[in-house]
């Protein structure tokens, strides 16, 4: 007969107890994940944890995907961000039709995975690579993953993607605010309709806002110091449908990421175990030069010089009261026509 020690037996005590109090990365049909301390799951090299959260100075509950061996609270991903949680009866559980599904105390849908084709054996899993997938048990299949609807954060193996045939795309939005995580004002990724030569852009309220230049292969030609900052980490794919897609990867790759600020800047940043905390290794936007159309139509940008705006030669302000004012947005014209 073997006796289970005192330790054992209080471990599996509280497996019957709870769904999901144990780390696992898996939820079945027949589970759930409620909004308490110790209901979530981990990801099987304990680099991500998936449950309920509330963002700073907020009471707000949501699901979300956050790192789970670092000291900062930081989230990469969020399910139900334009529909927060105020109740204490929230629950993330698969639904009869085989969707993920987050629930409030009534019982309604609050987010879902929104997969059309019912699945009759389905199951989650969080990957260590943040992505959470969920799998049709049947075939083997994965039906639906977060990597494909990301929120403000893009993670290593994640794709950022364009089809210009199609308009369709995957792209970051950034938060609010810190304290809010719905839908903000400002969004990134590649623009459709210059896959030709691929660039990526900052859209402000879907208007251009800043914009990398081309890709040669190696770096985005309008941010010259990508390569020195962080190598050969970035690559762009084209597959047989026409889609374009970015990603990165790095030999130690989980403890970095890409983020979309609210305030409308893109950093990538990489975790320092030394000072414990994330440092910025590479942002788009580093002066007032970098803003998208900041001197307009055939003016030039200095960011060593004031004003930071001049007009090429042989042109002169469109609007010179604007101009002199600090407004160059409308730009410049030939000071003789052709």
């Amino acid at each position: 007969m073997t006796f289970l020690s005192k330790s054992n037996l209080l471990f599996v005590l509280c497996c019957l107890c709870f769904n999901l109090v144990v780390a696992v990365d898996t939820i079945r049909s027949s589970q759930s994940i409620k909004d308490t301390d110790s209901n979530y799951i981990i990801s099987n090299g304990s680099t991500f944890k998936l449950g309920f959260f509330s963002p700073v100075n907020s009471t707000n509950r949501y699901l979300g995907i956050w790192y789970n061996r670092i000291s900062v609270f930081t989230i990469v991903w969020v399910a139900n961000r334009e529909k927060p949680l105020n109740d204490y009866s929230r629950v993330l559980t698969i639904s009869k039709d085989g969707n993920l599904v987050v629930l409030n105390g009534q019982k309604e849908i609050l987010w879902s995975s929104n997969v059309t084709n019912s699945v009759i054996n389905p199951s989650a899993q969080l990957l260590d690579s943040g992505n959470l997938v969920l799998r049709d048990n049947t075939t083997r299949t994965t039906i639906w993953e977060g990597f494909q609807f990301p929120t403000n954060t893009m993670l290593p193996k994640m794709k950022i993607s364009a089809n210009a045939r199609t308009g369709k795309k995957v792209q970051l939005t950034s938060w609010k605010s810190p304290s809010d995580p719905s839908i903000g004002s400002f969004s990134s990724g590649f623009d459709p309709l210059s896959i030709g030569l691929p660039q990526s852009f900052i859209w402000k309220d879907h208007s251009p806002y800043w914009r990398s230049g081309q890709w040669n292969g190696r770096i985005f030609i309008g941010v010259p110091n990508m390569y020195s900052a962080i190598g050969d980490g970035y690559s762009i794919e084209i597959d047989e449908e026409g889609t374009f897609s970015l990603s990165f990867s790095y030999v130690t790759e989980s403890l970095i990421h890409l983020v979309q600020n609210s305030n409308g800047n893109m950093e990538q940043r990489s975790w320092d175990d030394k000072k414990k905390d994330w440092v910025v290794v590479l942002k788009a936007l580093q002066s007032e030069c970098d803003f998208y159309g900041k001197c307009g139509a055939f003016g030039s940008c200095n960011s060593q010089s004031w004003p930071i705006c001049s007009c090429l030669g042989g042109f002169g302000p469109r609007n010179t009261d604007k101009w002199n004012r600090g407004n160059w947005s409308s730009g410049c014209v030939r000071r003789t026509p052709l």
